[in-house]
């Protein structure tokens, strides 16, 4: 994959602002770290440059890339990380300066634009998010089915002490950002021996999803492992909705534990597709919504 250089972070960037608080009875003014927000647009383009606007997001800036090919192949937009020929940033020169920043440009692969376009949503007609009268939980499920999602098969098991402590792991090595403004998730990928392999902070829970979906797929076309993620679990700073959920499914992600509840629709949805999903993982305590049989206890 050809790629410029993405903007990394050197830890999460913040803007400082003055504050008030109450202190002794009247409010006092002091300085205050704010998690950075701005808005991405992820941009479509194929071998004939023909380029598609498929979402703008609002996210705290870094890792750029990684988000922009997590959400497309978690929305199912690409379905491997093969799809991908090139991600860029935006080098219209109708930009400015740090707005340039703010547009990423994937490129599809020509047999990938060929199979869009087949299926009738080539990048100059694709729509990835819509809504109609009579959505329900139901319709939801059911579309998933129709991308392909089959369920989680993989028969791996991980130790419930383990993942016990995926929220701490996380809260020690992944979430600088959240203690210098109490302002961001985190998401992190756990190997079945417990090691933390990657964190990702962001203003939006989904997107730190989508971070460490999108360095899975750039650490698969590097060679250095291999998707679906069938032997990872998935640890969430937040509580779990039906988006983290399919977002897991999208890369077979067999567990995902969370430090917050479950909405309704993300346990059914983990229950339906195989998922083992945990909330409320917190210290030697959680709840278990779906298929504990993955879990061993010690």
């Amino acid at each position: 994959m050809a790629r410029t250089s993405d903007r990394q972070s050197r830890g999460v960037p913040t803007a400082s602002r003055l504050v008030w608080e109450p202190k002794e009875g009247r409010l006092a003014r002091r300085p205050d770290e704010l998690a950075v927000e701005e808005p991405l647009e992820i941009r479509l383009s194929d071998a004939a440059e023909t380029r598609n606007v498929l979402t703008v997001t609002m996210r705290t800036p870094g890792h750029d890339f990684e988000l922009a090919l997590g959400w497309l192949l978690s929305e199912g937009v690409i379905l491997s990380p093969e799809d991908a020929g090139a991600v860029r940033y935006c080098t219209d020169p109708s930009l400015d300066g740090e707005q340039r920043f703010n547009v990423v440009t994937v490129d599809l692969t020509p047999d990938a634009a060929a199979r869009l376009d087949a299926a009738g949503g080539s990048p100059s007609r694709l729509a990835v998010t819509s809504s109609s009268c009579g959505v329900c939980g139901t319709a939801s499920i059911e579309a998933l089915s129709a991308r392909g999602f089959r369920g989680i098969s993989s028969s791996i098991q991980f130790a419930l002490e383990d993942v016990l402590k995926w929220p701490e792991l996380l809260r020690t090595h992944g979430q600088a950002g959240f203690a210098a403004t109490g302002g961001l998730h985190a998401a992190g990928l756990v190997s079945a021996t417990g090691e933390l392999l990657v964190a990702r902070e962001d203003i939006g829970r989904h997107n730190a999803v989508d971070k460490v979906v999108g360095w899975a797929v750039l650490e698969s076309l590097e060679g250095r492992m291999s998707l679906p993620l069938d032997t990872t679990g998935l640890v969430v700073s937040g509580r779990t909705s039906f988006e983290i959920v399919q977002k897991a499914l999208g890369v077979g992600i067999p567990v995902v534990a969370a430090v917050s509840a479950a909405s309704s629709l993300a346990a059914r949805l983990a229950d339906e597709h195989g998922l083992t999903l945990l909330g409320f993982v917190r210290g030697a305590s959680c709840t278990v919504y779906s298929h504990p049989a993955r879990l061993k206890s010690s």
